[in-house]
């Protein structure tokens, strides 16, 4: 889905952000007498979505899914290059389920998310339960036993998974419990990325429905989760993780042509073109220059692999092979190269062996 970058004061006064969350949020701005204020979070914009007809028990789970940019009036002194901005885009997406599916709805975010980040090489992950504990100095909301039974199934989440956590007491949500996933960067700095939460205050002050088997009006759980976090932050956190130097798949320039002479450009050109045609992300470099100057821009660059061109190998229609770390890997043609490169990005492979 998408949903608007503002909305009226009244629905972050219902959510209870305006009244939780205040400092937070960017000041109110008034158009034609009414009040909008930047949104800091998807969550009520889904639940408007939710809303807008009558939902049924058959209709469950109800998933919404969206990169939407959300603004946070952080202070200056904790802005943080890419790891803390006061604009950034998130990969929300928020589960309308009935308390029978909670378990299973949870469960799913946790392996998706374990899933996700081990796929960009993330093997170090830092498992969460923030947890209401008795810190009294916070507005909560909701009813002692709605905490308990939400944080009770969270943590049964993970160890029934075998994954190991640790419980973080008073850094819950004001809306309720949640599960975080933290990784850690090239110095050992912890940051958080994905979450999962458990909501069960903002379905009650929505008033939010379905119509159960029953036929009677039932209050479905909400649960908020999103992947990446921020997706600047996890790119920063990515490209601190590698130092730039991205495996064949994440890499932002997979190939670079090296002609030796400018009498192999023209065949330069047509090997990256092929290349292009069949889905790689590549450059040429056809400076007047010599090979091992381009050699070096191109190390310089973290370029995963280099072709380097010469008389021999227009002659005889083949490709001399650069690894950016083990450097000479030999002679082939275009073709073997393609299916050795095709493989390493259709396996999401971490390293260019």
């Amino acid at each position: 889905v998408y949903t608007p970058h503002i909305a009226k004061r009244e629905l972050w006064q219902i959510s209870g952000h305006e009244e939780n969350y205040a400092d937070s949020m960017f000041a109110p701005t008034t158009i034609e007498e009414a009040e909008f204020r930047l949104k800091p979070m998807n969550c009520p914009m889904h639940i408007a979505i939710y809303k807008s007809q009558q939902r049924s028990y058959r209709d469950l789970p109800q998933r919404y899914g969206e990169m939407g940019t959300v603004y946070r009036a952080e202070l200056s002194g904790t802005l943080h290059g890419l790891m803390r901005v006061r604009g950034f885009t998130v990969d929300d997406a928020h589960l309308f389920c009935t308390p029978g599916q909670v378990r299973k709805e949870i469960d799913d975010c946790v392996d998706f998310a374990a899933q996700v980040l081990k796929t960009f090489g993330f093997d170090k992950i830092k498992f969460e339960l923030s947890v209401k504990g008795n810190d009294t100095g916070k507005k909560w909301l909701g009813a002692e036993e709605e905490w308990v039974a939400a944080e009770a199934a969270l943590a049964d989440g993970l160890e029934g998974r075998g994954i190991k956590y640790e419980r973080i007491e008073g850094e819950a949500a004001f809306y309720g419990p949640k599960i975080d996933f933290k990784i850690e960067d090239a110095i050992g700095r912890l940051w958080q990325l994905g979450t999962v939460q458990w909501d069960f205050n903002l379905p009650q002050r929505f008033e939010l429905e379905y119509i159960g088997e029953d036929n009677k009006p039932h209050r479905p759980v909400m649960v908020h989760r999103a992947l990446f976090g921020s997706i600047e932050r996890f790119f920063g956190v990515l490209i601190e993780h590698y130092d730039g130097a991205f495996p064949m798949w994440l890499a932002p320039v997979q190939v670079a042509v090296l002609p030796i002479t400018d009498r192999v450009n023209e065949y330069a050109e047509r090997i990256a073109n092929e290349l292009r045609a069949a889905g790689f992300r590549v450059e040429s470099n056809l400076r007047s220059e010599k090979i091992g100057a381009k050699i070096r821009d191109a190390q310089m660059q973290k370029v995963p692999f280099m072709l380097v061109l010469g008389d021999r190998e227009m002659e005889q229609n083949q490709v001399a092979v650069r690894e950016r770390l083990k450097g000479d890997i030999g002679v082939m043609s275009l073709p073997e190269f393609s299916e050795m490169a095709r493989k390493l990005v259709v396996e999401r492979a971490l390293v260019n062996s």
